[in-house]
């Protein structure tokens, strides 16, 4: 909500600076986001008005004018703007007038003609952001002579307030003015707002078919208006200040009392209702055009108000545009209505909107206001536009309005949540100055919440209304007191954390990014996945919930590539979401991506780039802090978004846990990234798992070891000769070690050579050779057997 200062001030002014009302505003627990001023500085503009314009004899687009400025003495100025007309009043800068940006009016001379001042346009006073197309034309009524900053009152503050959803109330001056004069004991004095008496008896039909979500339906006819009348220069400053443009005095009207009151009002064209107004939920498949050219098919729980031919606006979002009220339009059906909250709730964002008055009725409209709005906004209409109004027509449902809340308030409870114990007559003053009738007994309180109160409903609420209005800062401070257990230590788990530091050790950076991605890039790395898609994304490349880690990392790698930073080694902790909602997985992760070279650049470093095995040695030194390595396992596997030869499913304990490999070079091409880059990610339940470590006495007796030179198939993967090996080396093998891998001369085609460096200690003796040529027959002979392996000679 972002209203005028100085428009707040006519209904309640406490003594209070700018600042400390913000403050004070803040302290109630409406958070005042800004405070601004309404024009930028500037000084020595007046009123004038034009009494001559003639041709500049040596400039088409120049005009010589003469106007009076309140000195006595008419003075010339030259002036371009295309609108300035004689007997004008503008805004007149004198010779030594500085204007926003410190710029200085002098004397000069233009093509020859002297000018004496400056006309000036909205956007050199700082009125408007963007370049006005002529001057600002002010209204005949503007006294000439009169500072032209004091006359339009523009030593003013915008207060801009980030209300919680539960405070609509707060959504107008009016509201804000209450929560003012509350916290400063203070009356609230707003406009006199009196009953307009009709001219003619003309009415408009209404009929509401859908009482629950439309309780009240006020309307009124009023003929003969004029649109095209000028909306009043106090009325168009006070829109600005509110941050809402003029349109056309109808517009404004409706949009001004919405500010003032809290109401949301629309008017109608009523050469474009045929038949009665009809309050309804849409019919499937009725479409409408709205007011800002958006074509929408309803939904049949979509609340309209339509006519006998179909529906003219979305009830409490936006008017269609073909029943709006345009330059043609001479009489109006004006509306002011109470909506359900939930009648419009989410109406507004299910057709990609958001506008103010789906923002106040989503959040609650005082359900007794909309007949004074109406009478409020037909008042300024007639004083703008003219007209002849005809009498209100009602249509409510008392049985769907809201009663009457009677809410309890507990004396002890009260002491208890405020740890202090207050007056009762103080209680009572607060609840009565919050607009509720109370009454006090024995035990505490009972309070009837006001009807534009939609938040008061239970003890609780009336809790936080006392002590916000009693004031947070004049309630004690208590640290709280609790005995806290110390919180266990599961030595068998790897904490979160101790991973994270693992990785930023290794020379990586955390990356956070959004659970939701963009449909496109999941499907290009994961063609087979599938996972909820969002009903209303923040955007469109924002759609579906992610079914792993890779689109963010890779998104985020693209994000850096493209900012030149051309070593990227990024990883990221979080959930990924696999299946639809009603059978949804999900699943912890980590993941990691590295791009570009191995080394950080520098003298000493090599210019070699990150490969498969750089990646699966940071993943490993992970994989050990569980204290069971031997629990992991990699196979050679296939993955949609990974290289089909440089890939591997990640095992613990013979389950799929995650994936590592080098993106694949389609996907690499389809996304348009220019380096090689590996990935993996992992399940955190499994990363996180390993076991209690337990001392092992060291042995005093020496080590017996045994290098092994195989000859085996090209493909076959060492582990598979790891394993052999394993099973027949007895429980006194303490290491088993891949020293070298060689292919070339002395070696066939199709066959390596695969050299291993076996170690055996035995914990209370010494072991012979005897026995250890024994287990190395073992694997000689099995390793043949099974694997086809050869010694080396």
């Amino acid at each position: 909500m972002k209203f005028s200062e100085q428009w707040l001030r006519e209904w309640v002014s406490p003594q209070l600076a700018t600042q400390a009302l913000a403050d004070q505003i803040t302290m109630a627990g409406l958070e005042v986001d800004a405070v601004e001023s309404v024009a930028a500085i500037f000084e020595g503009v007046v009123v004038a008005e034009v009494l001559e314009k003639i041709q500049h004899p040596d400039a088409d687009k120049l005009s010589v004018c003469r106007v009076d400025d309140g000195s006595g003495e008419p003075v010339q100025v030259v002036c371009g703007a295309p609108n300035v007309a004689v007997g004008q009043r503008v805004p007149f800068a004198r010779v030594g007038a500085v204007l926003p940006g410190d710029f200085k009016i002098r004397k000069a001379k233009l093509r020859g003609q002297e000018s004496r001042g400056m006309i000036c346009s909205a956007s050199e006073l700082g009125l408007e952001e963007e370049t006005s197309p002529g001057i600002l034309e002010l209204p005949a009524s503007a006294p000439v002579g009169e500072d032209f900053r004091a006359w339009l009152g523009l030593d003013d503050h915008t207060i801009e307030v980030d209300l919680t959803p539960n405070r609509g109330d707060c959504l107008s001056v009016k509201g804000m003015a209450r929560e003012v004069g509350v916290l400063n004991r203070l009356p609230v004095a707003g406009p006199d707002i009196a009953p307009v008496a009709a001219t003619h008896d003309g009415t408009f039909a209404v009929r509401v078919e859908d009482p629950e979500h439309c309780p009240r339906y006020i309307g009124r006819l009023i003929k003969g208006v004029d649109v095209t009348a000028e909306t009043p220069l106090w009325m168009v400053e006070r829109l600005r200040r509110s941050g809402i443009r003029s349109i056309d005095p109808v517009v404004d009207v409706t949009n001004y009392v919405m500010l003032e009151l809290g109401q949301p009002l629309h008017a109608f064209d009523c050469a474009n209702l045929h038949g009665a107004v009809i309050v309804r939920l849409a019919r499937e498949g009725e479409r409408l055009v709205l007011l800002d050219g958006q074509e929408v098919t309803l939904a049949d729980t979509t609340l309209v108000i339509a006519d006998e031919r179909g529906p003219l606006a979305i009830a409490g979002v936006m008017g269609g545009e073909h029943s709006g009220v345009n330059a043609e339009t001479r009489d109006i059906f004006l509306e002011s209505a109470f909506f359900a909250p939930l009648a419009v709730a989410g109406q507004a964002r299910n057709y990609g909107l958001h506008t103010d008055a789906s923002h106040r009725f989503e959040r609650g409209v005082d359900p007794l206001l909309a007949r004074e709005a109406a009478e409020r906004a037909t008042a300024l209409l007639l004083e703008i536009t003219g007209g002849e109004p005809g009498p209100l027509v009602e249509v409510a449902s008392g049985e769907h309005l809201p009663g009457e809340r009677q809410v309890r308030l507990r004396a002890a409870r009260l002491e208890q949540g405020l740890s202090k114990a207050l007056p009762a007559d103080e209680v009572t003053d607060i609840l009565e100055r919050l607009g509720m009738a109370v009454k006090a007994d024995a035990l505490g309180w009972s309070a009837a919440a006001p009807s534009w109160r939609f938040d008061i409903a239970i003890e609780e609420d009336l809790i936080e209304e006392v002590a916000r209005i009693h004031g947070y800062n004049r309630l004690p401070v208590r640290r709280p007191a609790a005995r806290l257990a110390l919180r266990p230590d599961h030595e068998s788990r790897t904490p979160l954390a101790r991973l994270r530091r693992q990785m930023v050790a290794r020379g990586y950076q955390e990356a956070v990014t959004y659970s939701f991605v963009a449909p496109e890039l999941q499907k290009a790395l994961l063609p087979e996945a599938v996972s909820p898609v969002l009903a209303n994304p923040i955007s469109a490349d924002l759609s579906v919930m992610r079914a792993s880690l890779f689109p963010g990392l890779v998104r985020a790698l693209q994000h850096n590539l493209n900012r030149q930073q051309t070593r990227v080694r990024l990883f990221e902790t979080g959930l990924i979401f696999r299946g639809e909602l009603d059978d949804l997985q999900q699943l912890p992760m980590l993941g990691a991506l590295v791009c570009g070279s191995r080394d950080p650049e520098g003298w000493a470093a090599g210019r070699d780039g990150v490969d498969f095995f750089d990646l699966k040695g940071d993943l490993e030194s992970l994989l050990a802090m569980g204290g069971e390595p031997e629990a992991w396992r990699f196979e050679p596997a296939t993955h949609s978004a990974l290289h089909p030869g440089q890939c591997a499913r990640i095992l613990h304990r013979g389950e799929e846990a995650g994936w590592i490999g080098t993106l694949h070079p389609a996907v690499r091409a389809q996304l348009g990234l220019k380096m090689d880059a590996v990935l993996f990610e992992v399940r955190l339940d499994a990363l996180t798992h390993g076991r209690v470590p337990a001392f092992t006495p060291l042995s005093r007796f020496p080590e017996v070891r045994r290098d092994l030179a195989f000859l085996v198939d090209e493909d076959l993967p060492v582990q598979a000769l790891l394993d052999t090996i394993q099973g027949q080396a007895g429980e006194w093998l303490t290491e088993s070690r891949l020293f070298d891998v060689y292919r070339g001369k002395g070696v066939a085609e199709g066959r390596k050579s695969v050299a291993l460096g076996l170690t055996w200690q035995h914990p209370s003796r010494t072991l012979n050779d005897e026995e250890i040529n024994q287990l190395v027959d073992a694997i000689v002979t099995e390793s043949r057997q099974h694997l086809g392996a050869e010694l080396r000679g």
